[in-house]
């Protein structure tokens, strides 16, 4: 089990909500705009520090409040721990077991959760920045040192980008260059070996909710054919023209091909959808199968813009990957689960459990 129970107080339209999680499914519905999105949206920022939407902090401190406060029990291999977040004009505080001094890291760590909500085809769809965000969660839970590996790049990146910017001289920009390649290796070693595991777990939840095969192709985020440091001596001077370096794991992206097409040549939605939900699931399954204890899944929605048929596979596909799930639906027929929910109804920001 991944989480216990949760409380938000003045997140966007919740007042005030608290709900005991049941260790399998969940389900929560209302109408439109009753508050089933906020609710996944506020569990989703316990686990993260921030909004699974790309909100502002503004725009989801419930008005005339100064902040928002979420708290909730997470159920880790060995022990329970209360997570804390609260946000608004004083910044971000994060508190675990009553300490202060952690980061949104621990929180990912201490509450693995993976979301799936109307806008999800922008994984197959859109730019590379969510690919490499959906990589990045995967491989955080699987390597441990991977956070370290990343935090040292970043750090070389901003150093030779400041260098750039302030257009000192090609040797200084250089002298950034050995750091930024002995990080920048790490990390794509990382990705390297994630892309790998993703792939074969892909190839079955693929062809179960496609009826076709997936294949993923990691792209380093410079030259194919080229080192990473022949890239950043060729682009040198374009790098000093623009104020920043166009090689590297930062530029990197997933190149999906479907049925031996490329998959962002979908025309549906509805497929688009579905590809990225069996990306999704077979994330999930790899960082279970390390982590040893159930990802928290958020489904919004998830009958949006599928079939019955199509809803159906998508359905059994979450129930073959053993994960504890909050859904939300408008109609609580509509979504069929292996064995019966815990239900919840929303309305007007209020939550209320369902005998």
């Amino acid at each position: 089990m991944a989480l216990l129970n949760f409380t938000a107080s003045d997140f966007r339209c919740l007042e005030s909500v608290s709900l005991e999680v049941s260790p399998n499914y969940n389900l929560v519905f209302g109408a439109n705009a009753s508050g089933k999105t906020s609710l996944l949206e506020a569990i989703s920022y316990l686990g993260r520090g921030k909004s699974m939407r790309g909100a502002l902090t503004q725009n989801l401190v419930r008005h005339g409040r100064e902040h928002f406060t979420l708290v909730g029990k997470a159920q880790t291999s060995s022990r329970v721990s209360t997570l804390g977040v609260q946000n608004g004009r004083d910044g971000l505080v994060v508190r675990i077991d009553g300490d202060n001094n952690r980061g949104t890291a621990t929180l990912a760590e201490m509450l693995p959760l993976q979301a799936v909500d109307p806008e999800i085809h922008s994984l197959v769809a859109g730019g590379p920045d969510e690919r490499r965000r959906y990589l990045d969660w995967t491989v955080f839970h699987v390597e441990h040192t991977y956070v370290d590996h990343w935090r040292r790049f970043r750090r070389a990146l901003r150093q030779r980008n400041a260098a750039l910017r302030a257009a000192a001289p090609p040797a200084a920009v250089r002298a950034w260059d050995q750091e930024l390649l002995q990080s920048a290796a790490d990390v794509t070693a990382s990705r390297e070996r994630a892309v790998e595991q993703l792939q074969l777990a892909l190839l079955a939840t693929s062809e179960e909710l496609l009826g076709g095969e997936v294949a993923l192709e990691y792209q380093s985020g410079w030259l194919k054919g080229k080192s990473l440091e022949e890239s950043l001596a060729g682009s040198l001077e374009r790098d000093r023209q623009h104020g920043t370096t166009h090689a590297g794991p930062h530029r990197a992206d997933l190149r999906l091909v479907y049925n031996d097409r490329q998959a962002r040549r979908l025309v549906s939605r509805g497929q688009q959808k579905l590809l990225a939900c069996a990306m999704v699931f077979a994330a999930v399954e790899v960082v279970q199968s390390v982590i040893e204890r159930p990802v928290l899944l958020l489904l919004d929605d998830p009958a949006a813009e599928l079939d019955r048929e199509s809803l159906q596979r998508l359905l059994e596909a979450v129930a073959g990957l053993g994960s504890q799930v909050i859904a939300t639906a408008l109609d609580p027929d509509i979504i069929q689960f292996p064995m019966a929910p815990a239900l919840f109804h929303v309305e007007q920001g209020r939550l209320t459990p369902q005998a």
